[in-house]
């Protein structure tokens, strides 16, 4: 584990250092991505649904190979899917827990082995509180608006009307930010928070092109996103690719894979977005 450092205001990213309410003080822990990245805060439900979950993963994936930084708060739910979809496309994180960072306290206890691999990776973990702080209840709403001051933009994926998804959504736009939202089924309750944000003027993302769209960044365009070395897939992407020598119908290898159904989904949209396979006449296969 490397070290926890505290860094003054004046050493802040940029964007935290305009909001009104900035910490006095910050600990950090890993290295800071480049403040000239788009900042994404991913925030939602910890009682997702399975389409929460998937709409997390198809845009957070389809972020790869773009200049973006995916800022959550490592709590269980929205966040950590997200953390995780970002590291599995190479993106930098940026996590915020409601406590300090010592993993003697960190919160929750299921994510911090997640909270190592963001480190691992590149990113950062922040936190205004001393590394020996244990979460309280007030400290979550606190470090809600260091998620939002980090961040160009928002994006909230199911939440209730009272939540604290929505707390950070109102100081994203008290902060000037952008706020972003996925539409769901008029018949779930954890779609009513985005559907509220709609109404307010949030914009509605479904595809990571429009994602990207909002983000001021261009979709790919540039044939170098699609010629890459397989030493830049991970474990489980290999061996889909490994599987895929002779084309084959989804559920076929999805049953080979012998991984989660949704883990396998998840790998197969993130090889085709990488342009490494491609769908056609019912079979998947090399592109």
């Amino acid at each position: 584990m490397s070290s926890i450092t505290a860094i003054k205001p004046s050493q802040f990213p940029r964007r935290l250092r305009e909001i009104p309410d900035p910490p006095e003080k910050l600990w950090v822990e890993g290295k800071i991505p480049p403040e000239e990245h788009k900042w994404l805060a991913v925030v939602g439900s910890r009682r997702y649904s399975s389409y929460g979950k998937e709409a997390c993963e198809k845009l957070v994936s389809g972020l790869y190979g773009h200049p973006v930084v995916i800022v959550s708060g490592l709590a269980l739910g929205i966040d950590c899917i997200a953390h995780r979809a970002a590291l599995d496309a190479k993106l930098k994180c940026v996590a915020v827990p409601g406590s300090g960072l010592s993993r003697k306290v960190m919160h929750p206890v299921a994510n911090r082995a997640l909270a190592d691999h963001i480190v691992v990776a590149g990113g950062a973990l922040l936190s205004e509180f001393a590394p020996e702080f244990r979460a309280t209840l007030y400290s979550f709403p606190q470090r809600n608006r260091i998620m939002a001051g980090l961040s160009d933009a928002i994006l909230v994926i199911e939440a209730e009307k009272r939540s604290g998804t929505l707390i950070t959504a109102r100081l994203a736009s008290e902060y000037n930010r952008d706020v972003l939202t996925v539409p769901g089924s008029i018949f779930s309750g954890a779609t009513e928070g985005p559907h509220l944000l709609m109404r307010l003027g949030a914009t509605p993302v479904r595809t990571p092109e429009e994602l990207l769209a909002a983000l001021g960044l261009k979709a790919a365009d540039d044939e170098g996103r699609n010629i890459r070395d397989y030493a830049d897939c991970s474990p489980e992407e290999i061996k889909i690719l490994e599987l895929l020598r002779v084309p084959m119908e989804r559920d076929a290898l999805i049953a080979a894979a012998k991984l989660p159904v949704s883990k396998t989904n998840a790998v197969l949209s993130l090889l085709e977005i990488k342009g490494f396979i491609s769908e056609s006449m019912g079979e998947i296969h090399l592109a």
